[in-house]
Formats: structure tokens, sequence, C-alpha cells
């Protein structure tokens, strides 16, 4: 009764105040009525195309070595993401980061569910945030992910393995090298022995953050670690 009770207020809600897609605040239709972003605005996210680096998921370019991961320290063992970060893409990230739009993690998280390390029996840990940044946001974003790809594909997410040993500077204006250095040892993990881990990051720029948490899996004794991410920012030019 009271789930038709509810049913029947959801349905009076929709019809009063129409659901609009959070991005580009337009109708959404009948057909798509839960969703929180519409399809034309994820129609628009573009694909990272194939083929890719076998191991940081980068497009590849025939024989040529990779420049993205070819000085990564061993332990991240491979990395996959959905999206470029331009447009929509771009938009929803700076949301669900930086406007408390959470709720657009959904559909995030559904642009992701091909993504190859989300298969088997695997524990999806979310990148964590330093405890200064984590008060002043109020929630981890990529925590958010990983618990909307969880509700999806039914995998395990972990949120006690993985934490922050030191508070970072933000990486937006650092080298690649200065990336890398700003975050060696920032991570410590905790009974990680055996475990098969997917990290989950809203971008990945050089990887040099998903690579000093995979480090910190392996010492803890963890047998594999991958990652995906919603976006990508490094686009080949040319």
């Amino acid at each position: 009764m009271l789930r038709s009770v509810e049913a029947a207020l959801s349905g009076v809600e929709r019809w009063l105040l129409p659901p609009a897609c959070l991005l580009c605040q337009s109708p959404i239709g009948a057909r798509e009525d839960d969703a929180l972003v519409c399809q034309l605005c994820r129609s628009r996210w573009r694909r990272v195309p194939h083929p890719l680096c076998d191991r940081c998921g980068q497009p590849a370019f025939g024989d040529l070595e990779c420049r993205i991961c070819a000085a990564w320290p061993p332990g991240l063992d491979r990395v996959r993401s959905a999206v470029w970060l331009t447009g929509g893409a771009h938009a929803a990230v700076h949301h669900l980061k930086y406007e408390g739009w959470w709720r657009v993690a959904d559909a995030m998280a559904g642009a992701m569910l091909q993504l190859e390390p989300l298969t088997g029996q695997v524990s999806l840990i979310p990148v964590p945030l330093g405890a200064r940044r984590l008060r002043a946001r109020g929630y981890n974003q990529s925590e958010r992910l990983a618990k909307a790809l969880a509700a999806r594909t039914g995998l395990r997410i972990r949120t006690d393995l993985l934490t922050r040993a030191r508070e970072t500077r933000t990486q937006t204006t650092l080298t690649p090298d200065a990336r890398h250095a700003n975050v060696a040892g920032a991570f410590l993990a905790h009974r990680a022995s055996g475990l098969g881990a997917v990290l989950v990051d809203d971008v990945f720029t050089t990887g040099a953050t998903l690579a000093a948490a995979a480090a910190a899996l392996v010492a803890s004794g963890a047998k594999r670690v991958e990652a995906v991410t919603f976006g990508r920012a490094v686009e080949p030019v040319g």
C-alpha cells in the first residue's frame, strides 16, 4: 500500500515538476525520466577510442612508446577511461567535484560500465581525499562515483583499505614530474593481501595519483591493481 502511494506521489511530482537534465536543463523525456543527464548530453560525451596503450589506456599509435606511462613505477597494471574531458563531460565533472551535484555521478557511472577492469572478482576502491579537502567539500567525489558503479555492477566497494598519509598540493597547475613528486608516498593501505583492486577516480591526467595509490596497495599485499576514471584529460595532438 505504502509503495503504491509513493509511486502515485512520484507520478504527480513528475507531472507538476517535469524532470530536467542536470547539464542543459532541457526537459527529460518520459522514456528516460529516471535519468539525471539527458540522452543528448550523454551522446555528446566523446568516447576514448581504441586501440589503447595496454597499461595506461591512452590511444596508441603503432609501435611508438607511450609517453604517458613509460616512467610510471610498478604497481598500477591497467587504467581505462570512458570519455574525453571536454564539453559536457567536463561540466559533469565540475558539477560533481565543486558544486555538490553528486547525483550526476550515476550518469557518469553509466558511461563507465563497459570499461575492462570492471569484471571479475574485484573490489572498487575510491581514491581518498585528504582530511582538509574532505572537510571543505563535504564529500569525496570519487567515492560518490564508486558507489554509483557498485550499485550498477554489484561489485563490492571498500573505503577502509586506502587512506591519505599526508596532505598534498592541488595537482591542477603542476607539471607531470611535479605531479608524481607531489603524491609520492601520499597514500597508506591496510589489509590488502591477495586483493584484486580497481581504483576509482573522476579524471585521469598523468596517472600520478593513481600510480601512488596503487603503490601503497601493492606494498600492502594487493595482487593486482587497476583503475577506472570517467574522464581523460590528456588528448593526443594531431
